[in-house]
């Protein structure tokens, strides 16, 4: 009995510890971790639409408030999307600044989750989760411009 018990623990052990290890590998793929950010951001769409909001980005001990713009084609509705997020390959606090490129689709009806990767032509990456209010739908892809503020 007291041998089953161990094995049975042993094997729970491995069976949890294996899905955390992948986990840690996929995210190493995106690079090293240099920050954390939170953000919120809406949008309002008639084909075209627009995207606004703001952030903050915590980086070397500091934390940096950053405002979030850009546009969408090929979307109707609107959303309010909170995020969190982890910041891969920054090594300086300038690389942060940039357009982000996703190629994405939304349909959100009430609450959503998503997520996502970003990634800016300075090569820093943003791989954020999301929870989305409201009623859209978006096919296209879309591009947002992040910009520490002074």
């Amino acid at each position: 009995m007291k041998f089953s018990t161990i094995a049975a623990a042993t094997l729970m052990t491995v069976a949890t510890a294996a899905p955390l290890g992948m986990s840690a590998r996929a995210e190493d793929a995106l690079g090293t971790p240099a920050g954390k950010v939170t953000l919120t951001v809406k949008s309002a769409d008639v084909g075209v639409g627009y995207t606004w909001g703001e952030g903050t980005l915590r980086y070397g001990h500091h934390t940096y408030h950053f405002t979030v713009k850009g546009g969408t084609i090929a979307a109707v509705g609107y959303s309010k999307v909170i995020g969190t997020g982890t910041v891969y390959n920054l090594s300086h606090l300038r690389d942060f600044d940039g357009t982000y490129a996703a190629v994405n689709g939304e349909a959100t009806a009430g609450d959503g989750l998503g997520g996502q990767v970003l990634k800016n032509g300075n090569g820093v990456a943003i791989k954020i989760e999301t929870v989305s209010k409201g009623a859209r739908l978006a096919a296209a892809a879309q591009g947002i411009e992040l910009t520490i503020k002074n």
